[in-house]
């Protein structure tokens, strides 16, 4: 008993008396600990964040839309009996429409952050009619407001609001939408923000609500419209036992009466294909984060443990035997060790619930946290590495003699370090200077530490600054939002044609309201840059099932910017460019040809170049207007693509030319950034957590040293040195080794970037243009070459600061 009252005492009285240096390994091992569980929650949740929500959500793995005037209740109660058939939901009427929103009364409580634009015509959208968001199939999650229980009432998707700005600024709970409908328009107030998993629908309305949102029929006679079924399978993993799943309950149903169908996989892969080219960003920073935590911890902590060999020593020589010493000298570091661990977690789950907040918005799921395993095992690792760092130490200073301890903890070794000091005296430099550069050769292993922790630092520094310039190219090749900075798109069975009103008439109409091409307007509108019209439709091609997105252009279409991999820009009929994933599902190569059907004509296209695109998950094609009009039947405009010339405000292009074109269009600035706050966030924090934790490093070595030469830190006061020479010569002892470390850190985080980026781009299944990786430059590296330098200062001025305070009678009687 007295044996342990003594251990706790010799803890209690090591933990009071080096307070600064437990509170530098509780920092370390707290930052370490938050940069782990940020690391490793977004890491476990964006590796599969749609399968997750989906098993929560009980997705639909199949939705059907269906012509309500082939099937009756009977039928459709009839698909949910079928073979296979595990769970069903509907029929909910559907209906698709183009909603307005601004106008009179349109934006209720308008700021300066989301102003009222003015009537503006919203994408088309999707809107179901149901009475509740929970059931058996697509449990869908409420985010705010409530549920439309009554006509006049409705739910948006939070994907249409949040995720890419596809809604104008304002429209959020109490805006009010006007919808076409059979009897005239129909006025509906937002009244919640929802979440489905599978893309159901944009939004919902009461049942009630649906039969005035139908398109005007004959007189006398309303259209039935169609419904929608929701269904879950025994086997659904598949697309084969998809087709299989819709075959059989299309076989309850009248011939024809299904309308469309949408598979869980065709949106899980376009989920994917929106997060792949970023999560795996994501997880690989988060990674090496947590292992250059884990390298700084047991720097600091095996620092921490060899500068107490002398205290060690005089516990062995008033008694304590070599178990009790290493004991208390290990729970010395495990203490501020499990306090950090504790605090580590606390703010890790503060800062994780923020970020994967985010990260839900943006890979439109339902929420994201950190796993219970993330808890356990943080803090277990981490308090065992820093376990492990204490005792291997300390148990050799347990071996030793007291003699020897004492010996070992203190001052460097007669010699060592002299040659430096007789080296670096002959240099045109202060005296201070050179004093402060000599010091780390006198304790060469704890200097090699301190280089390990700043260059750990600075490199994760270079390998930041390179993640986010690629993740950003990325982002921006991805939506093209530095070329194609404004959309407008065209409505249903729009003619690319509006009445222009006084003022604005077509030139030769003298200024007199007439009929107005879009693409006259864009032309005449100030600011465009460029503007071309896209048709967006589907092909079969030949060796893949189903079919495929195409992107056609009409006119000149190079500017708006997709990144090429190979090959080069298409520039005829004829040809036509493709992402990596359709040249892999097909088997081709830039300059093969491939033949695809459209309009029921086949139409032989060569590949002439591979983009960077993620659209289906790589199966597309870009072509020209030609290409598809030699089957017959050229595609409708779907939408306008416009550059800007530099200078022009997009929000302002935006709102004149929406005013101009009337509401009918739906004119939006596009600034898609999709997943970018989410892991700029992620690279900020844990970028700024390693820089710190490389200071504490720095700090803990500079402490040690200014504590061993205290007494000739005394000797120079008191021959003359004055504090700012002291503080020169204290911050210059890491100088020498933050350059270094710097200077190696930009190569080696920049090797690091060039291995991560394409190996990361390969296992999302797209290759990547060179620029993409290619993102430092000259200015940039000269800066990084010096965050080392910085790094050791930084972590320097603490004890530097203390060392120029001490008077020359204090520091000659301090031990």
């Amino acid at each position: 008993m007295d044996s342990m009252k003594a251990g706790v005492a010799a803890l209690r009285a090591g933990l009071t008396r080096h307070r600064l240096q437990t509170i530098v390994i509780g920092l370390v091992v707290l930052v370490s600990a938050t940069a782990s569980v940020l690391g490793l929650a977004l890491a476990a949740d964006s590796s599969a964040p749609f399968d997750d929500a989906f098993r929560a959500q009980h997705g639909a793995d199949v939705a059907l839309a269906v012509d309500a005037a082939r099937a009756s209740g009977p039928h459709l109660a009839a698909t949910g009996r079928r073979p296979g058939v595990t769970a069903v939901a509907g029929p909910f009427a559907e209906v698709t429409t183009t909603p307005r929103t601004g106008g009179p009364g349109g934006c209720p409580r308008p700021t300066r952050a989301h102003p009222c634009l003015g009537p503006t015509a919203l994408r088309p959208m999707t809107l179901a009619g149901r009475a509740s968001p929970g059931g058996p199939v697509d449990d869908i999650t409420l985010e705010s407001g409530h549920w439309p229980t009554r006509p006049g009432q409705i739910a948006l998707s939070s994907a249409d609001v949040y995720p890419d700005g596809s809604l104008p600024p304002g429209v959020t709970l109490g805006t009010r939408l006007t919808v076409p409908g059979a009897a005239g328009p129909v006025r509906l107030v937002v009244t919640g923000i929802a979440t489905s998993v599978t893309g159901s629908a944009d939004g919902w309305v009461a049942p009630a609500q649906i039969g005035r949102l139908l398109p005007p029929g004959k007189p006398g006679r309303q259209p039935p419209g169609r419904v929608q079924m929701l269904y879950r399978f025994a086997d659904a993993g598949t697309a084969a036992a998809i087709r299989a799943d819709v075959a059989a309950v299309a076989a309850a149903l009248p011939p024809g009466a299904v309308a469309g169908t949408q598979s869980y996989l065709a949106v899980r892969a376009q989920e994917a294909s929106g997060i792949a080219p970023i999560a795996p960003f994501v997880i690989a920073f988060g990674v090496i984060g947590m292992v250059m935590s884990a390298l700084i911890v047991v720097n600091v902590v095996s620092g921490s443990v060899v500068a107490g060999y002398h205290r060690i020593g005089v516990l062995k020589s008033i008694g304590f035997t070599p178990g009790q010493v290493i004991a208390a000298y290990a729970g010395q570091a495990l203490a501020p060790a499990v306090a950090g661990t504790l605090g580590g977690l606390v703010l890790g789950h503060l800062l994780a619930a923020a970020l994967l907040g985010r990260a839900a918005r943006a890979y439109q799921v339902a929420a994201l946290g950190v796993p219970v395993w993330v808890d356990v095992a943080v803090p277990a690792a981490i308090c065992a590495l820093a376990g492990v760092a204490a005792l291997v130490p300390a148990a050799r200073a347990g071996r030793l003699s007291a003699v020897q301890a004492i010996t070992a903890g203190r001052a460097p070794g007669a010699g060592r370090g002299f040659a430096a000091h007789r080296l670096l005296a002959r240099l045109p430099l202060p005296r201070p200077v050179t004093l402060g550069l000599a010091i780390p050769f006198a304790r060469p292993a704890r200097a090699a530490l301190t280089l390990v922790a700043v260059l750990v630092g600075a490199t994760a520094v270079t390998l930041a600054a390179g993640l986010s310039g690629s993740l950003s190219r990325v982002v921006s090749g991805l939506s093209l939002t530095r070329t194609e900075q404004v959309q407008v798109q065209v409505p249903p069975g729009g003619s690319g044609e509006f009445v222009a009103g006084p003022g604005a008439g077509a030139p030769g109409h003298g200024g007199r309201p007439g009929h107005v091409s879009v693409t006259a307007a864009l032309r005449t509108q100030p600011g465009t840059l460029h503007a071309v019209a896209e048709a967006d439709t589907q092909v079969t091609v030949a060796g893949l099932a189903g079919q495929i997105p195409v992107t056609a252009f009409r006119g000149g279409s190079a500017w708006t910017g997709y990144p090429l991999i190979s090959g080069h820009w298409y520039r005829g009929p004829g040809q036509a460019d493709v992402p990596t994933g359709f040249l892999a599902a097909t088997g081709l190569a830039v300059g093969d040809t491939v033949t695809i059907t459209y309009g029921g004509r086949p139409v032989p296209v060569r590949i002439v170049g591979q983009v960077f695109d993620s659209e289906n998950g790589g199966l597309a094609m870009i072509t020209g207007w030609p290409t598809l009009a030699t089957a017959g039947r050229p595609p409708a405009v779907t939408q306008y693509d416009v550059g800007l010339r530099p200078g022009t405000s997009a929000a302002a292009y935006a709102q004149a030319l929406g005013a101009r074109i009337g509401p009918a269009y739906f004119v939006r600035v596009n600034n898609t950034t999709r997943g970018l706050p989410v892991v700029d966030g992620l690279l900020a924090v844990l970028t700024l957590g390693l820089a710190a934790v490389a200071g504490l490093g720095v700090l803990n070595t500079a402490l040690l040293h200014t504590r061993e030469r205290v007494h000739d830190l005394g000797i120079f006061r008191a021959v003359g040195m004055t504090p700012r020479q002291t503080l020169a010569m204290v911050v210059c002892s890491v100088t020498g080794i933050g350059l270094a470390a710097g200077v190696i850190a930009v190569p080696a985080g920049i090797a690091l970037q060039r291995f991560l980026v394409p190996a990361m781009a390969a296992a999302a299944g797209t290759g990547l243009p060179a620029s993409f990786v290619d993102v430092y430059g000259g200015g940039e590296l000269a800066g990084l070459a010096c965050a080392g330098l910085v790094i050791a200062a930084a972590g320097a001025l603490l004890p530097a600061g203390w060392a120029a305070r001490s008077r020359p009678a204090t520091a000659l009687r301090t031990e």
